[in-house]
């Protein structure tokens, strides 16, 4: 079978829901109510954007009307955020619920479905289990916490133009001091509950924050962020940031470690969400959230282990046809891993070559694009690395969506802790994932798209989102994007994903240990152990959101076909993918989408 097609049928297929054959476009029913419903959308999306000052900042709206957002951070105590938050979504929902879908033009009907569906996600975690999300369980872990996402925040999102822009700096870092104390006593309620991150995530989470701590205060990252923006902007920016920390926000640091050791004598044993009250609950909404499916975890588990079988066994071919046949395929590919042939020095300056590497692989992309796309993003895309200092827990690679101002633009983040974990022939698929034809791609044209409210512009669903980007490492081979062994990469990527379906339940519903998952995708992928630990280590941490991305392939390549199937020689490649601008939704709804739009051109 082609691999291009291999998801798209058989049994891999059957496990997604069908679209029904009534999935044709709705006759216009008018659009009377489309103004009302816009305006409901306009009004929902205002009242986000001021009750979220950091969501108002990534977007680059903390301006004009919105300016004193920026000189703000959420310090709401955790319990009546999430109480307010939940009543916020109640009154959403009935707002949008109001609008009779009957009144609706296609689009404005489609725009209704997609945002109740978003919406009501929102109420599971808080109405349910007295949380903040399903996906992420535990206030405090490697991967979850202000005290690394709130520094980050300051330095890669917070702008500094101006004495203002500064001033505003100061007084959110004043503000992170709040943040930790309330996150701290929130840590310690939900421990009281049985939600406390695992042993070894604490571990994490402890040297995480004394590396934060370890430096004199005005040699802090926290207090270099704003010396090093401020050079020609007057003002003693340094010394009064130093004092910040010094009198603010290192003691809530102190507080927070103190807190953290202490929970940390007594957490539970075990590793994945089965060992917190309501585990198999909450996986399951989890799985639920983070795939817009209702596949159960042992679906889930049994597609990926054919996955993985199917995915091996290509590898299997191209890497014989390349000379190695020796040991498994995990072996093989963990030999090609170690070929000094293949790894930047561990070093500056090797850190520095493989990411000028990166940049060159997005412009050799970008030139192809044309061929695959009516329309291409215009944001710019800068590659950085991972922050030293949150390297340990932070994941593999990261997409951070350009402000849609232009003021900053959008990043692609690679965690170089060890150069080792990168082999060159694996970067390109990465790149493709994370830049373009993937991320960057996507989440900038829906920004762009001029026939979405703003709502929609910027949701982002998993399944869809990462599905599309592992679409996109596909896209990407057809149109001549990989060299040689670097087809291999692809393949290995596919295999990495396939894997997660597989680790992730097994740690979060089949009780495997941390040990148990490194050594199956150790094995499975050839990937170096130190990489695949923090994976894992993620997975335990993050629930569900690892399954998306498999499961949204299959969902993007079976959408393909049927577009494919629908129009025969009428297909347009170009025009497929024009369906972006359309926004991210649920995968159901994207598979009934894309045929909606192929009998629509069929008909044209």
């Amino acid at each position: 079978m082609d691999r291009r097609e291999f998801l798209s049928l058989g049994s891999v297929a059957a496990l997604l829901p069908a679209v029904p054959a009534s999935a044709a476009a709705a006759p216009d029913a008018g659009s009377s109510g489309d103004a009302q419903l816009n305006a409901t959308f306009d009004k929902i999306f205002e009242e986000q954007v001021r009750a979220f000052p950091a969501f108002a900042t990534n977007l680059g709206l903390d301006k004009g009307a919105n300016a004193d957002l920026k000189s703000k951070l959420d310090t709401r105590p955790y319990q009546a955020a999430r109480a307010e938050d939940l009543a916020r979504n109640k009154r959403f929902i009935a707002a949008v619920d109001a609008v009779p879908p009957a009144s609706l033009s296609p689009a404005g009907q489609l725009n209704r479905e997609i945002v109740l569906y978003d919406l009501g996600t929102n109420l599971t975690a808080p109405a349910k289990y007295d949380l903040d999300s399903v996906q992420s369980p535990y206030i405090i872990s490697q991967q979850d916490g202000v005290y690394f996402s709130t520094p980050d925040f300051l330095n890669s999102a917070h702008t500094i133009d101006n004495a203002a822009d500064a001033e505003a700096y100061l007084s959110r870092l004043a503000q992170f001091a709040t943040q930790l104390d309330n996150e701290t006593a929130e840590q310690k309620r939900q421990a009281a509950r049985g939600y406390v991150a695992p042993g070894w995530s604490l571990d994490l989470a402890l040297g995480q924050m004394r590396e934060q701590r370890s430096a004199p205060a005005e040699k802090s990252p926290m207090v270099d962020s704003i010396v090093r923006r401020t050079a020609s902007i007057p003002g003693d920016w340094g010394a009064r940031a130093t004092a910040i920390v010094t009198k603010d926000v290192y003691p809530a640091l102190d507080r927070q470690i103190a807190a953290v050791e202490e929970l940390r004598k007594s957490t539970p044993a075990g590793d994945g969400a089965w060992r917190i009250p309501q585990g198999d609950a909450i996986y399951a909404d989890a799985l639920a959230q983070a795939t817009t499916t209702k596949f159960t975890p042992d679906e889930v588990h049994q597609l990926g282990l054919a996955q993985v079988a199917e995915i091996t066994a290509q590898l299997d071919t191209l890497l014989k046809a390349a000379g190695f046949t020796q040991g498994t395929v995990g072996e093989r590919l963990a030999m090609l891993n170690k070929s000094p042939a293949q790894l930047y020095p561990d070093t500056d300056e090797g850190r520095m070559a493989l990411i000028a590497g990166l940049n060159a692989g997005v412009k050799d992309m970008t030139a192809r694009l044309p061929r695959a796309f009516a329309t291409l993003p215009t944001q710019p895309l800068e590659i950085r690395r991972v922050p030293p200092e949150i390297q340990d827990g932070a994941s593999n690679g990261y997409y951070r969506r350009a402000t849609l101002d232009g003021s900053r633009p959008a990043i692609y983040f690679i965690n170089l802790k060890t150069t080792g974990d990168w082999p060159k022939y694996s970067l390109p698929a990465l790149t493709n994932h994370e830049g373009v034809p993937g991320h960057h791609l996507q989440i900038s044209l829906a920004q762009t798209s001029g026939n979405l409210p703003m709502i929609r512009k910027v949701s982002f669903y998993s399944a869809y989102g990462e599905g599309w980007a592992l679409y996109a490492e596909q896209l990407a081979d057809e149109l001549g994007g990989y060299n040689g062994i670097e087809r291999a990469g692809y393949l290995q990527s596919y295999l990495f994903r396939a894997c997660r379906l597989v680790v992730d339940t097994g740690l979060n519903s089949k009780r495997w240990s941390r040990e148990k998952a490194i050594d199956y995708m150790v094995a499975t992928t050839g990937f170096a152990r130190p990489r695949v630990q923090r994976e894992i280590e993620r997975y335990c941490a993050s629930i569900g959101q690892a399954c998306s991305y498999k499961i949204g392939h299959i969902a993007w390549t079976r959408a393909r076909s049927r577009a494919q199937q629908i129009l025969g020689d009428k297909f347009d490649l170009k025009q497929f993918h024009e369906v972006l601008k359309d926004g991210a939704m649920p995968l159901t709804i994207l598979e009934r989408r894309i045929v909606e739009r192929a009998e629509a051109a069929k008909r044209a």
